[in-house]
């Protein structure tokens, strides 16, 4: 008996059927099946219930489960336990909508490279939905998502707030709609725009925001990174969270610009995600220490500049 048989069936368990879990593990549905039937013949009891129209876990597989679940969490732990001890070996891999990725994600993975040289950051650039996904199906270990108007965490993941904001619209700094303290939603109608895809939430914003009323040249993209360095080409405009903005280094050199959209009460909030009732490793908490702590660095900055204005 192989651990990854026990995991190939706790697999074919969550996702429901064979072929969805030979596509989650990304192997060959005769190789899972085969890997399962083995398995099988050495616990002398059927496992799967083989259909034409797909294999299910039996009942005999699922009367199992609970004791294959038990050596699942055991290998679990002392996988755990060996990754905090030998932090060289690990890999922390982390999704991220890319908001805040210079004022916040790059200093903390500096800061937290000095702490743990040995160990790997894996910065995945996703949607908010493949991020929740991933960190639920475990092949994330941490998620930075943006969060609308306090929206909760999926069944299953928990959330730590790190900023709070507000939508701005990002602008080329040589923009007309630049001269003003803030724009409308009718102005920015009538803008080349520039949205996030499906799967961010502010692309649910923009939605929401202009109704069935979209600007007529609007182009997509994947995360606020890639937003943004369209509209410093002059590509368009697009709306962004403002701490997705504000110390930006296309911000602090000039190339773009934002400002407060008009009637607007929509909050924002970048939040840090994790599987819930998850020990995590050594290496991951304290990836979780630094991001908080570059938060309340960045929240502080913020502060002191409202003050001084």
């Amino acid at each position: 008996m192989r651990i990854e048989q026990l995991e190939y069936l706790a697999a074919v368990t969550q996702h429901g059927s064979l072929r969805r879990a030979s596509e989650k593990l990304h192997l060959s549905q005769p190789a899972l099946s085969e890997a399962l039937t083995k398995l099988e013949r050495e616990l002398r009891v059927t496992l799967l219930d083989r259909r034409r129209s797909g294999a299910l876990i039996s009942r005999e597989g699922r009367e199992l489960l609970p004791y294959m679940s038990d050596v699942l969490s055991a290998v679990d732990r002392l996988r755990r336990a060996a990754g905090d001890q030998r932090p060289d070996a690990r890999v922390i891999r982390l999704g991220t909508v890319h908001t805040a990725t210079s004022t916040l994600l790059a200093p903390a993975v500096g800061t937290f490279q000095v702490r743990h040289p040995g160990t790997t950051v894996e910065v995945l650039t996703l949607s908010q939905a493949q991020i929740d996904e991933g960190l639920a199906e475990g092949t994330l270990d941490l998620g930075l998502v943006d969060v609308l108007d306090a929206d909760d965490p999926p069944v299953g993941l928990d959330g730590v707030d790190l900023l709070h904001g507000r939508p701005v619209a990002v602008l080329p700094a040589t923009h007309p709609l630049a001269a003003r303290a803030q724009v409308s939603v009718e102005e920015l109608r009538l803008e080349r725009f520039v949205t996030m895809r499906a799967g961010h939430v502010m692309h649910r914003y923009v939605q929401r925001t202009f109704g069935r009323e979209l600007p007529p040249v609007a182009h997509s993209t994947d995360g606020a990174e890639m937003g943004k360095a369209l509209v410093a080409e002059g590509i368009g405009v697009t709306v962004l969270p403002d701490y997705a903005v504000l110390g930006d280094p296309l911000h602090r050199i000039g190339a773009i610009t934002s400002r407060p959209i008009a009637g607007d009460r929509t909050f924002l909030t970048l939040q840090l995600r994790q599987r819930r009732s998850l020990q995590q490793p050594l290496p991951v908490r304290e990836l979780q220490a630094v991001l908080a702590a570059r938060a309340r660095e960045c929240r502080a900055q913020d502060a002191k500049a409202s003050a001084a204005s």
